[in-house]
Parts: structure tokens; sequence; C-alpha cells
């Protein structure tokens, strides 16, 4: 026996997600039953009526449901507005976030050419450095605060021995062939009175140096260490020797010629003398002559 059903169609306007869907709800029709039907068909119609009871609790249960599912599709809808605005407030700052960090970007990438432009200075300058001291051929060590090694030319070399890692090592530390053991400690008084210091000093191989200790100053007029230079005055000190040996022969010369002055003054003194003498000896003879010729020619008048 077929039942008639009400078919029922309702559109969909909320949540927004099921916007423009419908809803289907089929519902039984009861009929009254023919006056006379078998006692099976009211058996039949109390179970139908039950099972229609049961739909329509379920249709019940099924639109609270989907009430509660609106409810929670509104909410989530809201939620996901809220997260939108959000992210679209977000997606601004990060805009705003990315041009800032492009006027950065191009801020330090002045700054990096300028940085880079003053490196290249620096390296110019100090190759400019490098090749000024090795071309005056004197020997130089710069020393920090501490007496560490900082940076040397190529020259000192030959009276230390020193290579490239010894950078930062104490010069007390080091070989050298200078005879000079007061080093360290007029570097430090340098350092003290900022007052520079010379003196010559010999090597262990008849050479000399004339040592020179200064201040370092930075240019913001800061003691950063000192300076010690080499210049080697071996010829200079050969020709000291040399004009020193000369000298002491000219003395000799000239104490020779002082003492054969004095004898030639003595002889001199001598004749001087004897001269007189015989002057005054010949004017003696000189005066006694008249008297004799005059008694001479008395006695031959007659």
């Amino acid at each position: 026996m077929r039942l008639p059903w009400d078919l029922t169609v309702q559109p969909l306007a909320e949540p927004a997600v099921l916007r423009g869907m419908v809803l289907i709800v089929f519902t039984e029709v009861h009929t009254a039953p023919a006056p006379g039907a078998p006692a099976a068909g009211d058996a039949r119609q109390a179970e139908m009526a039950q099972e229609l009871l049961r739909s329509r609790e379920e249709l019940q249960t099924t639109r609270e449901e989907m009430q509660t599912s609106q409810e929670e599709l509104r909410s989530a809808n809201e939620e996901l507005q809220s997260t939108n605005e959000e992210l679209q407030s977000t997606n601004e700052e990060l805009t705003t976030s990315k041009e800032e960090m492009q006027s950065m970007n191009e801020e330090l990438q002045t700054v990096n050419h300028e940085l880079q432009a003053r490196v290249e200075a620096l390296s110019r300058v100090s190759d400019d450095l490098t090749n000024l001291l090795n071309s005056t051929d004197i020997a130089t060590l710069f020393l920090d605060n501490q007496l560490h090694v900082r940076r040397f030319t190529t020259e000192i070399s030959s009276i230390f021995k020193l290579i490239p890692g010894d950078v930062g090592r104490p010069i007390s530390d080091l070989v050298s062939s200078l005879d000079y053991p007061g080093l360290i400690a007029d570097s430090r008084e340098v350092l003290r009175s900022l007052v520079f210091h010379e003196q010559q000093a010999p090597t262990h191989d008849g050479r000399w140096f004339g040592v020179r200790i200064i201040p370092y100053r930075t240019q913001d007029n800061r003691i950063d260490g000192v300076v010690v230079t080499f210049v080697d005055i071996s010829d200079a000190k050969s020709l000291e020797a040399k004009m020193g040996e000369a000298m002491s022969v000219l003395r000799g010369r000239v104490a020779d010629q002082d003492a054969e002055l004095e004898a030639a003054r003595q002889r001199e003194g001598e004749l001087r003398t004897a001269r007189s003498l015989l002057e005054q000896r010949l004017a003696e003879r000189t005066e006694g002559l008249p008297a004799a010729r005059a008694d001479g020619s008395a006695g031959q008048e007659p």
C-alpha cells in the first residue's frame, strides 16, 4: 500500500556557506482508514504513526542540529571575517614593513658602498705606507701599549728574527742580534714620559744602529704604543773611527811640530844670545882700537 507524502522545498539564506542551497523535507500524510478495514490495517497505521513520530523527532533533532550548525557556521563566519580583517591589517603592516625594509636596504647599500670605498682607501693608504717604509731602508718596529708586535718593515729582519706570524708576540720573546739590553725599559719609559729616546747600539756582527723610540699617536691624539726605528750607521761609525785615527795622527804631528817649533825657538834664543855676545865683543874691540893707535904715534916722534 502506498502512503501519500508532502514535499516541502525551502531555500537557505543563512549561513553564508549554505546560501543558494535548498532544504527538501518529505512529510508522510496520514489518511483516515476506510470503514470496515481489517485490523491488520489498524496495526499498520499504528506502526506508521510511530515511525512518523520518530521521523518528526529525528527531523526536529535534525533541525536543531542544523540551527546549531548554522549558529556555529555563523560564529565561524564572524571569526573568519575577524581573521580576514586581522590578515588584511597584518598584510598592510607587512607592506609597510616591506617598504621600510626596502628603504633600510637602500640605506644599507649606500652605507656598504661608502664602507667599501673607505676600505679601499684604507687599503691604498696601507699599501702606500708599506711601500714608503720599505723604500726608506729603515728598519721600523711598531709596538702596542703592552710592547707586543703590531707591525714591522721587511728591513727589521736583519735585526730581529721576525715573520708575519709573530704579530701579537711580546718583544721580550724575540731573538735579536742587537746589543741593547735596555730596549724594553727605554720603551716603557717613553710610554710613561711621552718623550722620545735616542741611542746608538752595536750588533753582535759588528754593525751599528741608531735607535730612536717615539710614542705612537693616533688621529685623536691618543697614545697607542711606540714606534722604534733602527738606522744603520755602520758607515758613519767606520768613518768616525777613521776620523778618530786621523785626528790622533794629526795630533801627533801637531805635537811633533810643536816640539820642533819649541826647539827652533830655543835655537833662535841661543843664536840671539850668541849674536848679542858677538856684538858686545866687537864693540869692545872697536872701542880699544883708536887708543892703541894713539899710543903708537906718540913713541915715534923725535
